[in-house]
């Protein structure tokens, strides 16, 4: 008993940094029930946070969040190493010591995650916000919006640069160069998607990324985000707008779906305006052929053949990314999800389906 009072005086500071963070957790657990006390720290904490650090982050070239989570991997090996190399050589038996420190600070980052980003799915929706219902649609509305969009991708398949092949032809670059002012439009109509211009950054480890199955993500402590530079660039612009739509507070990745779409095909610019149509046809393409594969392949028909290579080019070079790593990837970011009772998970990608039959109808009818 000494020896452990001994031990616990001589980390106190670790043990008392850990009950902090347990405890700060389990305000979040007790407060999330309350969408009243998620919108007050929303509005008056997280989000203010969140743009001020962007802020200081945004001026510098690299993915921030990247560069820490190397460095801090880096950190984590070296320390391991040091532990192990004490105790075979001058019989310093630190794991414990380590472990606490190591469990101390994930707590903390996983504490920070939950307040700077955790709450947003607590508090109220874009949807809410905008009026939406997004509720369940009929398979003729679902029709009639998915050769709508068909329509609108043919009407600007011709204003991009295409290659040889006929293929998507803007640079990475001009894409990240174009992305500000993306949400003007949107932001017009749907106040709440207003605010600060910030950039993406091509991600280092995109290569990663695929193979995970990953096209970009937003970063919960920074507010930057990083997106995939690897795969085929024609949906890199509706991804950008998409990770904005975190940026912007907008949690759920249906909601961020239909946000990225719309604030693309409303964008006024032509690499933008492509890529939201036809991402936002294949998500409408997918639920139809679920719903009605005849209905879905007759949509597929109105496709203008660079289309029809665009997504046939996008699907192959994710084809090749099949694996082990890409279904571990799926499966710890739906955990994620899911504990922030995202009970749809990744599956959630596709619900925008309904927000596009909603706003897209009266133009389609």
């Amino acid at each position: 008993m000494q020896k452990w009072m001994q031990h616990c005086r001589r980390h106190a500071v670790a043990l008392i940094l850990l009950a902090v963070a347990l405890a700060g957790l389990c305000l979040f657990w007790a407060a999330r029930g309350s969408r009243a006390w998620m919108d007050a720290w929303l509005a008056g904490v997280s989000m203010p946070v969140k743009r001020t650090v962007s802020a200081w982050v945004d001026p510098l070239p690299f993915s921030v969040c990247e560069a820490s989570v190397t460095v801090l991997i880096l950190f984590v090996l070296f320390m391991a190493v040091r532990t192990v190399w004490l105790a075979v050589r001058r019989g310093r038996n630190r794991l414990g010591t380590l472990a606490l420190h190591f469990v101390t600070a994930g707590v903390w980052i996983y504490l920070l995650v939950c307040a700077l980003w955790g709450t947003q799915y607590y508090g109220t929706t874009f949807a809410e916000k905008a009026g939406m219902s997004g509720g369940p649609v009929e398979t003729a509305d679902l029709a009639a919006v998915t050769g709508y969009f068909a329509q609108r991708v043919n009407e600007t398949a011709d204003a991009v640069p295409r290659d040889g092949d006929g293929l998507f032809a803007v640079t990475v670059e001009e894409i990240l160069n174009h992305s500000a002012g993306v949400y003007e439009a949107a932001a017009a109509e749907y106040p709440c998607l207003a605010g600060p211009e910030r950039r993406a950054k091509p991600a280092f480890y995109s290569k990663i990324m695929s193979a995970a199955g990953f096209t970009g993500y937003l970063c919960p402590l920074f507010g930057e985000s990083t997106v995939n530079v690897d795969c085929p660039a024609v949906f890199l612009p509706v991804t950008v707008a998409h990770e904005f739509a975190h940026q912007r507070g907008v949690a759920a990745e249906q909601e961020a779906n239909f946000c990225g779409i719309y604030a693309s095909v409303t964008s006024g610019r032509a690499e933008y305006v492509y890529s939201g149509w036809l991402y936002g046809f294949v998500h409408l393409f997918n639920a139809l052929y679920s719903a009605d594969p005849e209905q879905a392949l007759a949509a597929w028909e109105l496709l203008c053949p660079e289309a029809r290579a665009d997504i046939a080019c996008n699907d192959a070079y994710w084809a090749a990314w099949e694996g082990p790593v890409e279904t571990l990837g799926e499966t710890v970011y739906e955990g994620f999800l899911q504990s922030y009772d995202q009970k749809l998970g990744m599956r959630s990608y596709g619900a925008c389906v309904d927000l596009l039959v909603e706003k897209y109808l009266p133009a389609a009818g």
